[in-house]
């Protein structure tokens, strides 16, 4: 090859480089379909960092350039023909429905639409700070039947009846549009058990227990139904959620506490053990992400999201009395705690407790949250499990508790649940068991009790009249007795003598 003939290929080879929108119109594209910086590097091989970049000033070159122009102009694409779409939809906008019974997150209408934080589309009203569709039909996370034109209205027939949606489930759990009354799941489930195996009670309970996970999915499904917000079963997860070891554990921090008095007062002393009933059935309720983890740095906690946090815990100074409220942990220095320890730490360090100084956070991963995600469903195993408990039924009993223990310990990296796939939640359920035995310490401590060991999430020894403190019974919000045992001495009587 001549010199001629190199500089000609290389001048056939030369290509101009590929535009891009500004960047404010970067991020605009990429939030109005509701995608994360980590998607997105996901997709074109890069770190979410490098992404964010991209979108405050700096600009890619070469092959992955073209890629993100590619994204950039696919993106505009589809939100153009989204907003076509909507435009050709009637210009009234249909009646809100009424809030999801449960649910306490504030409604407001929006001045101007604005991306919905499930499907992207213009959304009108905002649910707890975010945007959202109001009724699943208007959402494009839920697939509609054909739009089927109506006939001119006859004073003398009914209406034609309204197409309702098509339930489709390619990637997470959909809500649907709500029944008029939902069947008892729990109860036809432990019925044909019994006749399967012919009134055999022991029978009849394994073979219940050995279903608890798809019947909790089926379930969770039922109790969906008309709800605000979909499940997002498998979403993108970070790889601090990812087990560091085929099998060893990712690098959140529960706060599981493991708490044991080093110092009783003098005398004898009777101790009681305290079982805390239901402690993961209590813990549904707890502030849950709806989507996907987004990652941020910085202070400042956003109590409409949550998720997981890479915080400095502040010290703490009441050891001798109390457990430390991120558990027994010997290495100093920052961890990822859930969001209900973040929250605990928090409430410790406000004006009403003033326990210890705030925590500093460095990062997290959040999403938009609701503390009613999965209050339908822990309701209606709550009330089967107080049916059970009021009708000496064993069988409800055993196969309810395993429903919500094996939902909770089955949605991360499990091979027994593939349906949902939410290490996040799994560890926000299981943190919330522990932060609220330690709220129960703290109450028992308040009250004058003597707290004497906290641990797990349902163990809670004390001295004292803990009676005036704490319901006795099998209810949820009940505790009962596990066990009583003697500490101390008795006091020498010639001991006290020989001091007077």
């Amino acid at each position: 090859m001549t010199d001629f003939d190199a500089i000609d290929a290389l001048l056939a080879g030369a290509r101009q480089e590929v535009p891009l929108p500004p960047v404010d119109v970067r991020r605009a594209l990429r939030e109005g379909l509701n995608l994360s910086r980590a998607q997105v590097a996901q997709a074109l091989g890069v770190s979410p960092s490098t992404v964010g970049g991209w979108e405050t000033g700096r600009d890619p070159s070469g092959e992955v350039r073209e890629k993100y122009a590619y994204f950039l102009e696919g993106a505009q694409a589809k939100l153009a023909d989204r907003s076509e779409e909507k435009a050709a939809e009637e210009d009234v906008e249909p009646a809100p429905p009424e809030a999801e019974t449960g649910e306490s997150d504030e409604v407001e209408a929006l001045a101007a639409p604005q991306p919905c934080v499930l499907c992207g589309t213009p959304a009108h009203h905002q649910v707890a700070g975010f945007p959202q569709h109001l009724d699943p039909a208007d959402c494009g996370t839920t697939t509609q039947a054909a739009p089927v034109p109506e006939p001119e209205p006859e004073p003398e027939k009914e209406p034609a009846p309204t197409a309702k949606p098509v339930r489709v489930v390619p990637v997470g759990r959909r809500m649907q549009a709500a029944a008029s009354q939902e069947p008892d799941l729990i109860a036809s489930a432990v019925a044909g058990a019994l006749a399967q195996h012919g009134g055999d009670l022991e029978a009849a309970t394994a073979a219940l227990v050995k279903k608890a996970i798809p019947d909790a999915m089926a379930l969770l499904d039922e109790t969906r139904k008309g709800g605000r917000y979909d499940v997002v079963a498998h979403p993108w997860i970070p790889d601090i959620l990812r087990k560091q070891t085929a099998r060893g554990a990712d690098r959140i921090w529960e706060a599981r506490p493991k708490w044991a008095r080093t110092e009783l007062p003098p005398g004898l002393h009777e101790v009681t053990a305290l079982d805390i009933n239901g402690a993961y059935l209590s813990a549904l309720k707890t502030h849950l992400p709806i989507g996907q983890l987004e990652h941020s740095t910085g202070f400042d906690h956003d109590r409409r999201r949550a998720g997981v946090h890479l915080i400095t815990p502040p010290v703490w100074d009441h050891e001798a009395e109390l457990p430390n409220p991120i558990g027994n942990r010997d290495e100093p220095g920052p961890l990822w705690v859930t969001e209900p320890t973040l929250r605990l730490l928090l409430r410790l360090s406000g004006p009403k407790y003033g326990l210890c100084d705030p925590p500093e956070i460095h990062e997290s991963f959040t999403s938009g949250a609701t503390e009613g995600l999965l209050e339908k469903f822990r309701v209606a195993l709550k009330e089967a499990r107080d049916r059970a408990i009021a009708e000496d039924d064993d069988v409800t009993l055993e196969y309810v508790k395993a429903m919500y223990s094996k939902f909770v310990s089955t949605m991360g990296e499990s091979n027994y649940n593939r349906e949902l796939y939410r290490p996040d939640w799994m560890h926000l359920i299981r943190s919330q068991a522990f932060a609220n035995l330690w709220m129960k310490a703290l109450k028992a401590h308040e009250e004058g009790l003597t707290v004497v060991r906290a641990m797990g999430t349902d163990e809670l020894h004390v001295i004292g009249d803990w009676r005036r403190v704490f319901p006795e019974g099998r209810g949820v919000s009940e505790v009962k007795v596990k066990d009583t045992y003697t500490v101390g001495e008795e006091p020498d009587p010639a001991a006290a003598g020989e001091d007077d």
